[in-house]
């Protein structure tokens, strides 16, 4: 049960339709019956996969089936030792993807904790306190400051009500309440002021409203079901890899065949086997073709590279460690690779390019336009008069000082420095800890952000709102009103004017009372304006120029306010707004916004030149997301600027049209952040959607990869998302496209490495059957090559440090596979240098020793390991000799190599072994046979990257000319 549209409608007639009282509301009676219909207000989620549905996941693979066959092959004809390899890395594949992924969604959950626990409404005329989950439709629900929001709310009484929305609509500034405004049907969410949304914070005021949706049908419950609704979609990595597993077990299977069937009918008997009866062949050659079938099954095994899936997952799990240490956690394991291809980072603002904490940049006062400087929250900052290099102290100014403490004691905001009061009772704060260093500590307000601004921006002159108000104390107050859209407090001054000597009172004065408000509002109650601590007449040449100031402020996106102030004899008996509010003498302005993040701007730059756009999609005001997209470099010349209402009156065609063009989008709604995405996904970008809110969690998970915030992020959007940035730092976001663009070079590098290896046992199993030759390399011969002597070096791989250039390069092409023209050609050559190589040397072994094939297989084997070894050294680059970026400096290749080659040595040496593998001791004239082999496919893979770079270099120069 839901009722829609109750922003564009009446109170009363939304309470007419819903069946309930303003005064009274439901009767306990009709809300036990509602809540029966429409069940707890709570949100729910659709079945997640469990253990069994997540493993068969991770087998439901082309190339792991073709191993399963493989193995269940080779356990029938009595060949276990390889039987038991084959599954053992099946196995591991397998387990290693469960172990990364196990952690199963929790978005639903946390929205779920986002929902108020304790709930204050009235029933049959008496209010009650419940749990949020009993709460039904028709509810009249009280609203306080520091309560969450229990349910969506059609307003039907507000006292100066604001509400935090940051989380569900992006706007930093806590909105202002009004429940006698009706709007129309269409207004975006954000603008909805006479409505409460389930989860958002309450920051100031109270209010009262009907509950017009419960658990799904609530905002938050939309964004709920959006998250349910968007199937997982697979990664390029995955897209690729399966294409190449297919590739490869397609191609084995048609190899196979074809080395049988040639096998067959190569023999002596074919004419035979056509005049005795083709059964009556296979009969009698039965040993012969067992023989035959088990060298088609050696071949499979060369054909097929074991090691690839159990490399790849290994690979991007190390990737997931490498990029903590760059603070991002990857929740999602192929997400790794993919970051490292994004063309596009659609950014939330606040919070993400913002720092999400207003504060005071500008101000304006005694006809003096200043600067402050700082960051955040912190109280820590200079002022700087006009243009000026030098800063001056605000409490030797006259007009500065007044303007901050009027800001400051007129406020009812309060800093806190982990989790301490920092100007309500800092002397009792600092006995606690007397050792903290507070320039180290995090700060953060407590109340409205807006007045926070000016809480702090008072603190970095030295103003703490503990030792003000005890010089001017509080005695009235007259609440901020939306209406009339200014606070008022009165203070006694009889021991401020003893510490404050540069204002100039009238000699009653014993109170005085401080307003502040909208500019253009507080101005035209004023009579007077203050210049260096005296009160002048205001002119209308001073008035137009206060008036510009504020303008030209607004104009730049800051948030205005001014700050006035009146002298009184004594405390009005009749307090009113007209009685306080008039005569008044004005101060200042000050200027807020919430300000873009130091390193953003750099770390945009950086992004740029790596080919990758940036886009700004947000829930706040036109001028003020377009302001901070200019001073941070994201709007480029005829970049678009669209908002919400703009969005939705286009097509998915017109959107995905302008889509390459955009630059910033606008007072946007959840629906149409995903609109966004999906129209830069149908223009083949592989889109990165970064966000912090509620609101971002469905384009998080539609995107790519999701990227969530880990300080300011809420639980949703960090649950959504394949990554979180443990720093909320934008230029993070950055060294992790540069990690996964390394990831995705080296995931390259060990499949050229061990594809080549295996064209090259391919042509030399095959070669060796056209010579008619004995097979050189036997199946547990080639297996241990593609596990051992192949796959350890190819894990070192996956650790290196990627080519200097790689930030330099544009995003590779999402359509782009794995094995490109030049990696082909690479792989071609290698493996016909290893066949040919090995093929020599195994024909030369057959000479020296004529009765021992097995001799002359375990030379061929051994120095097919050391050649690959070898080779593992010069595959770390794909363009840069092994030379220039250091053969010792991947420590791991060494390692690795090492360990490798001590297991061959073991293999060869080792009695036990030798009846395992099939081998026999080396004398030391072997090992000079062997020797210079091992050179010859290292020695080709550098040539052939020195063919390709002087190719690359003539290219560019042709190009240049």
């Amino acid at each position: 049960m839901k009722k829609q549209n109750a922003h564009g409608q009446r109170i009363a007639d939304v309470a007419r339709e819903l069946k309930t009282y303003l005064d009274d509301g439901l009767t306990p009676q009709e809300a036990q019956t509602r809540l029966q219909q429409s069940g707890p207000n709570e949100l729910t989620e659709k079945p997640r996969p469990g253990f069994m549905a997540r493993l068969w996941d991770q087998f439901n693979n082309y190339l792991i089936i073709i191993l399963i066959v493989a193995a269940i092959i080779s356990l029938a004809l009595g060949e276990v030792v390889d039987s038991m390899a084959i599954m053992f890395i099946v196995v591991l594949n397998c387990v290693v993807g469960v172990v990364q992924e196990s952690k199963a969604e929790q978005a639903l959950e946390a929205l779920k904790k986002m929902s108020a626990p304790i709930a204050h409404v009235k029933r049959g005329g008496r209010v009650a306190k419940i749990s949020g989950r009993n709460i039904v439709v028709g509810d009249i629900v009280l609203l306080e400051a520091g309560n969450y929001v229990p349910a969506d709310l059609r307003l039907v009484e507000t006292a100066n009500l604001k509400i935090e929305e940051a989380s569900l609509t992006g706007e930093s500034v806590s909105v202002e309440k009004d429940a006698t405004l009706v709007f129309d049907a269409e207004v975006p969410l954000g603008d909805r002021k006479n409505m409460a949304f389930m989860g958002t914070m309450i920051t100031y005021g109270r209010g009262r409203g009907i509950v017009t949706g419960t658990g799904m049908n609530t905002q938050i419950g939309m964004i709920a079901e959006m998250l349910q609704s968007f199937e997982a979609e697979s990664t390029p990595l995955q897209q690729k890899l399966e294409h190449l597993g297919k590739l490869l077990g397609t191609s084995c299977l048609v190899i196979c065949a074809l080395v049988f069937i040639y096998g067959l009918f190569r023999d002596t008997h074919l004419t035979s086997a056509f005049s005795d009866g083709f059964m009556n062949y296979l009969q009698a050659e039965k040993k012969d073709i067992v023989s035959l079938f088990m060298t088609a099954v050696s071949l499979a095994i060369a054909a097929v590279p074991e090691g690839l899936p159990a490399i790849v997952t290994i690979c991007l799990a190390l990737g997931m460690q490498r990029m903590i240490r760059h603070n991002a956690l990857i929740r999602k394991l192929p997400a790794v690779e993919t970051l490292g291809c994004a063309t596009v980072v659609c950014s939330d603002k606040t919070g993400t390019l913002t720092q999400n904490q207003m504060t005071v940049v500008q101000a304006w006062a005694g006809s003096k336009r200043f600067r402050v400087t700082g960051e955040g929250y912190n109280p820590t900052g200079q002022f700087f008069m006009g243009d000026e290099d030098d800063s001056f102290d605000p409490r030797k100014d006259a007009d500065t000082s007044l303007l901050l403490q009027g800001s400051l004691v007129c406020n009812d905001a309060l800093l806190e420095q982990n989790s301490q009061e920092f100007d309500k009772n800092s002397d009792k704060n600092s006995d606690k800890n007397p050792d903290k260093d507070p320039g180290k500590d995090s700060w953060r307000i407590i109340g409205d952000p807006t007045e926070g601004a000016l809480v702090v921006a008072s603190a970095k002159a030295g103003y703490l709102g503990a030792e003000l108000r005890k010089t001017l104390p509080r005695v009235q107050e007259i609440p901020f009103d939306s209406d009339r859209k200014r606070m008022s407090t009165l203070h006694t001054t009889a021991l401020w004017d003893a510490r404050a000597p540069t204002i100039c009172l009238p000699d009653s004065t014993s109170v005085i009372a401080f307003v502040k408000g909208a500019p253009d509002v507080v101005l035209d109650l004023c009579t007077q304006y203050s210049l260096s601590g005296q009160a002048f007449e205001l002119t209308a040449e001073m008035r137009q120029k206060i008036l510009e100031q504020n303008h030209d402020m607004a104009a730049s996106a800051l948030r205005v306010l001014a700050v006035a102030y009146r002298p009184l004899a004594a405390v009005p008996e009749n307090l009113t707004p007209e009685a306080v509010e008039r005569d008044l003498v004005f101060i200042g302005l000050l200027g807020m916004i919430d300000p873009p993040r130091p390193e953003v701007i750099e770390a945009l730059k950086v992004a740029r030149g790596a080919g990758l756009k940036s886009i700004m999609v947000t829930g706040d005001y036109k001028d003020t997301a377009q302001a901070i997209a200019r001073d941070i470099g994201l709007l480029t010349p005829g970049g678009l600027v669209l908002t919400g209402p703009e969005i939705e009156r286009m097509s998915d065609a017109e959107l995905a049209a302008v889509a390459p063009n955009m630059d910033v989008c606008c007072r946007v709604s959840p629906q149409h952040k995903v609109r966004i995405v999906e129209a830069l996904k149908s223009r083949d970008h592989i889109v990165a959607m970064t966000g912090d809110g509620v609101n971002d969690a469905p384009a998080l998970k539609r995107a790519n990869i999701g990227v969530a915030m880990g300080i300011t992020g809420t639980d949703v959007a960090k649950q959504t998302a394949d990554m979180i940035l443990t720093d909320d730092n934008f230029a993070s976001i950055v060294a992790a496209i540069e990690q996964g663009r390394i990831i995705y070079s080296n995931i390259r590098k060990f499949v050229y490495f061990l594809l080549a290896c295996n064209i090259g046992e391919i042509l030399i199993v095959f070669g060796a059957m056209l010579a008619g030759m004995p097979i050189p390399l036997l199946p547990v011969q080639l297996l241990w090559l593609n596990l051992v002597s192949d796959g350890v070096p190819a894990l070192a791989l996956g650790l290196e440090k990627g080519d200097p250039d790689i930030m330099k390069q544009p995003p590779r092409s999402p359509k782009e596979h794995v094995i490109n023209r030049s990696m082909a050609v690479g792989i071609a050559v290698v493996g016909i240098v290893d066949a040919l190589a090995i093929l020599g040397l195994f024909y030369l072994a057959l000479q020296r020793y004529p009765e021992q094939v097995m001799m002359a297989q375990t030379i061929a084997f051994v120095t097919l390991c050391g050649s690959e070894l070898l080779r593992a050294f010069t595959a770390r680059s794909e363009n840069y000799s092994v030379f220039s970026i250091g053969v010792f400096s991947n420590r791991w290749m060494v390692w690795a190599v090492l360990a490798s080659f001590l297991a061959v040595l073991l293999v060869v040496y080792v009695p036990f072994l030798n009846l395992f593998f099939d081998t026999i001791p080396l004398s030391v004239d072997d090992w000079l046979l062997m020797l210079p082999f091992f050179f010859a496919s290292p020695v080709a893979m550098e040539l052939l990257k020195l063919f390709f770079r002087f190719r690359a270099a003539a290219v560019e120069a042709s190009t240049a000319a």
